[in-house]
This record gives C-alpha cells, sequence and structure tokens, in this order.
C-alpha cells in the first residue's frame, strides 16, 4: 500500500519543538490519515479499530484521554518506507548550517508521525477533539521505518516564519508476515 501525506506550516526544531508544536503536526495528519481509513482498502479493516480480544487484530493504543491508531504497527507486522520531500525557506548548503538544522526538524516530524508512547510526549491537559475519537497516526513506534530518503529544496515564496517548510511524504507500508487479521491488506 502506497500513499502521500501532506504538510504546510511550522516545522520547529530542537528545544522549540515542545510537545504542543508536535501534537499540532499530528493533529494536521490525523486528518488525512483520518480519511485513508474511510477509503479502501483500510475500509474493510475496522477490527483494527476495536478494542482488543479474543482473535481480535487491534491497533488501539490507550494514552491520557486518547486513543490512537497507529497505521504502521508491531501487531499487523507492518513497517514503513518513507520518502520525503522538504521546501524551506534557506539557501541550497542551509540544510547543513544551524539555519537548516534537518536532524531536529526531522526528529520533530518522526515524533509527529507516531503514537507518543513518552509521558510527556502530549501537551498538558490537551483533550481530543470529537473527530480526534479515535486519533489516527502513521507509526506506533519510528523503529518501524526500514528506509527514509530526504530530499531538500528551496521554497521559493516569500514567508514571514522562516521554520515554515511545504512537506511531501511518500508512504510505503510492507507487511513481514501475514496472519489472519491482515489478510487483503496490499
Amino acid at each position: 500500500m502506497q500513499f502521500t501525506l501532506y504538510y504546510r506550516g511550522s516545522l520547529k526544531s530542537g528545544n522549540s519543538a515542545k510537545a504542543l508544536h508536535k501534537h499540532e503536526v499530528r493533529q494536521h495528519f490525523h486528518c488525512q490519515l483520518k480519511n485513508l481509513w474511510e477509503e479502501s482498502p483500510l475500509s474493510s479493516f475496522h477490527h483494527f479499530l476495536e478494542q482488543p480480544g479474543e482473535g481480535n487484530l487491534s491497533l488501539l493504543e490507550q494514552k491520557g484521554l486518547f486513543t490512537f491508531v497507529p497505521l504502521i504497527s508491531e501487531r499487523n507486522f507492518s513497517v514503513a518506507e518513507l520518502d520525503l520531500s522538504i521546501l524551506w525557506p534557506q539557501p541550497p548548503g542551509a540544510i547543513l548550517s544551524s539555519s537548516g538544522d534537518i536532524d531536529n526538524r526531522l526528529k520533530t516530524l518522526l515524533d509527529a508521525l507516531k503514537y507518543p508512547s513518552e509521558t510527556n510526549a502530549l501537551p498538558e491537559g490537551v483533550i481530543p477533539k470529537e473527530d480526534e475519537k479515535p486519533f489516527f497516526c502513521l507509526l506506533q513506534d519510528d523503529s518501524l521505518i526500514t528506509r527514509l530518503s530526504v530530499e531538500t529544496d528551496r521554497l521559493l515564496e516569500p514567508v514571514t516564519d522562516p521554520s515554515e517548510v511545504i512537506l511531501s511524504i511518500r508512504v510505503k507500508v510492507r507487511l513481514l508476515k501475514r496472519v489472519a487479521g491482515n489478510m487483503g491488506l496490499p
């Protein structure tokens, strides 16, 4: 299964990428992933969205008041290959300087794509909105990424925020093992 996620907005790095910022980026991807779950082939896999039970392959992960559904999970024996294309306002070569800071921006992005398993990964006091029940995310853990490719280029539009990016993520889902619960996933 392959699909593309899209993001345009601030992608902060380092100490400025607090839990609230990561959650805002996570919310952006939730909307796209929710739509993906409503389409074939995922629309046929609603058993993934049910509470765990006898013989039930559930993907639900509880964190605070949130119930997360990571598409890529050890439970359904899946891994992901990601191809990132990032446009940002820095000139060519700035990717390796302190203004580019690609490693910390990628860390922010990967944290936003995954289920927030760490204690302080969700902002304090945040509660799920009505359309975030359940909350869809891409990854149970970023260790399930088996390949990561990153291409950057310059964003040629004026921006007011130097952390603004246009980001395209091509996701390829691979199954490591076929079991009764994931039969039919491409």
